[in-house]
């Protein structure tokens, strides 16, 4: 596997080895002592999540406060474009955001690490996002940062005005927000 670092480098981009024939393809989208020893990162993985969204759908920024969750998200159908903000107030990179493709087609696995905010907007006609967790879904800890927060200065690749749920249209600016230490 080949590891990309992004502007912020605590947050990676995976790229699985792929083995393809006329048959198709098969990867190890997962292994434990090769995602360590490749990633530095020695991590256990409790929840698998998976949703579906249709073009233009914008999730996020998510995070929880307590049981911050580690995330390991990839793209098994469509494309998305993936966001994490770094919410660890003690970070040179605090309140930094880093963007990137995932799709389908290109396998690569993101690794988002506990401490940032995670989002993406679907920009093929549907998408299916699947990713581990490192600790359990906690409703009662979860937050929301704004998307569209100016301080922030995400610039989403929109196609015309985003389809985002109410929690996430309600999201918290970065100045009024629950951050990490």
């Amino acid at each position: 596997m080949q590891v990309v670092r992004t502007s912020i480098p605590e947050v990676l981009l995976l790229e699985p080895k792929l083995f393809g024939d006329a048959r198709g393809f098969f990867f190890e989208s997962y292994h434990r002592r090769a995602f360590h020893k490749a990633t530095g990162v020695d991590v256990e993985f409790v929840q698998d999540n998976h949703s579906r969204s249709t073009k233009n759908v914008l999730r996020g920024l998510h995070y929880q406060i307590l049981q911050a969750q580690g995330k390991l998200v990839r793209v098994i159908a469509g494309e998305v474009w993936d966001v994490a903000v770094d919410l660890r107030k003690s970070s040179p990179t605090f309140g930094k955001w880093a963007g990137f493709t995932l799709s389908a087609e290109s396998k690569r696995v993101a690794w988002i690490p506990p401490g940032f905010a995670h989002g993406f907007v679907v920009t093929s006609e549907s998408a299916d996002v699947l990713y581990k967790a490192t600790d359990y879904y906690a409703p009662e800890h979860e937050r929301t940062l704004l998307w569209s927060d100016a301080a922030l200065g995400i610039q989403w690749p929109l196609a015309g005005a985003p389809i985002v749920a109410e929690k996430d249209r309600g999201g918290t600016p970065l100045r009024d927000a629950e951050l990490f230490a």
